[in-house]
């Protein structure tokens, strides 16, 4: 007898049976596998691959420093390299900057000059990356920007490392430029409050210095005025020159006459012409010693008043002195103290997406849930074989 021969599309029929019944065998025995961690990994590879949308990022570095900038001691892997530099002593002043950027403050400004919503909402931009509001509040606006701007500061360095994220290339490269103008406005702004808190008292000083300076000077004028006397310390002196010079006269006299006793008649002419220079050299010298001592217009009353006015004014003098070189000193340490910003690497225009880093993300959420399963896989085990 002769078999039966089949028709060919009959062979292959019971071949794609046979094939869709091991498939789905498969596919219920392995169900669990599938659920956790295979049609996630291929729900997440469409939303990547198909759906969203490339983001590009520009990146600046920065460090704030003092015009006496001196480094500290390196650590870590710098020390061991035997790298200089350091962390820059303007750490604060960096982390104020910085977290400045990071404010939302600064994200009102962008947002005013910028026109950050509108960059976020691009028409670009997938549903799940993109801001969700056309007028967002501005907390909720400042929670996507922080999302697409990270500012990190390198402890070790001191080196600022600002990346912006967004749609277009020409987004990432303005708002970063605009953040960095920002800073080194906030820099000058600290550098002003700065110098203005340093040398307000200075100042303040040395304009109550110059002010007791001035008073001095003018009682010193105005008693130069009251007594006619442009220098009652010159005349006072050269009172008592006069003083001396008559007293040494009397006593050259009075030797004289003395030498006359004895010698010559009290009634002799030389003797009585002696006698009367005497005597008029004694009343010149009493007339001219009043002047310096008698009564409270004498020349050492009006010279003691002239000289306190004149230690006051030297006291005044050495205040404005020590007040002006206190203020030198505070300018100088101003400007010591002066931040400012230095780019380390400029702002990049980008030219090509590296965000999301698909490769990346699938294959960690393809770990996670594969580490998940087999958890699971084993506690599921252990559960089965202690009920038997």
């Amino acid at each position: 007898m002769h078999g039966i021969i089949k028709p060919h599309s009959a062979d292959a029929l019971v071949e794609r049976q046979h094939w869709s019944e091991k498939l789905r065998v498969w596919s219920w025995r392995n169900k669990w596998f599938l659920a956790i961690v295979v049609v996630p990994t291929l729900l997440a590879a469409l939303y990547y691959y198909i759906v969203a949308a490339d983001q590009y990022q520009s990146e600046a570095h920065f460090i704030v420093r003092t015009a006496d900038a001196s480094p500290m001691p390196t650590s870590g892997f710098s020390q061991f390299l035997g790298l200089g530099g350091g962390m820059s002593p303007s750490r604060g002043e960096a982390m104020s900057v910085n977290d400045y950027l990071d404010s939302q403050q600064v994200v009102n400004r962008i947002d005013d000059k910028l026109n950050l919503v509108e960059r976020f909402r691009r028409p670009e931009a997938d549903i799940a990356t993109r801001l969700w509001f056309s007028q967002p509040t501005p907390e909720m606006l400042l929670r996507y920007y922080r999302r697409q701007v990270n500012v990190k500061y390198n402890q070790e360095t001191g080196i600022t490392t600002l990346q912006v994220r967004a749609f277009r290339p020409s987004d990432s490269f303005a708002i970063i430029n605009e953040l960095l103008a920002l800073g080194e406005g906030r820099v000058n702004e600290i550098n002003r409050r700065s110098q203005t808190d340093q040398l307000a008292s200075a100042r303040r000083q040395l304009a109550e210095a110059e002010q007791g300076l001035l008073a001095i000077q003018s009682k010193m004028t105005s008693f130069r005025q009251a007594r006619g006397d442009l220098d009652p310390e010159g005349s006072g002196k050269a009172q008592i020159g006069l003083v001396t010079t008559l007293e040494g006269q009397l006593t050259n006299a009075r030797a004289q006459l003395n030498a006359m006793k004895g010698i010559i008649a009290p009634s002799s002419p030389q003797y009585v012409a002696t006698l009367a220079r005497v005597r008029a050299l004694e009343a010149q010298v009493a007339g001219q010693s009043g002047k310096l001592t008698a009564g409270g217009s004498a020349i050492a009353a009006r010279l003691g008043n002239y000289q306190d006015l004149q230690i006051r004014q030297q006291f005044a003098a050495k205040r404005y002195e020590v007040a002006a070189a206190n203020l030198e000193k505070a300018r100088d340490a101003a400007m010591k103290q002066q931040l400012y910003i230095v780019r380390v690497v400029d702002p990049n225009m980008p030219v090509k997406s590296e965000f999301p880093k698909r490769g990346e993300i699938l294959l960690t959420i393809f770990l996670s849930l594969l580490v998940a399963y087999g958890i699971g896989w084993l506690l599921a085990a252990g559960v089965r074989e202690h009920s038997l």
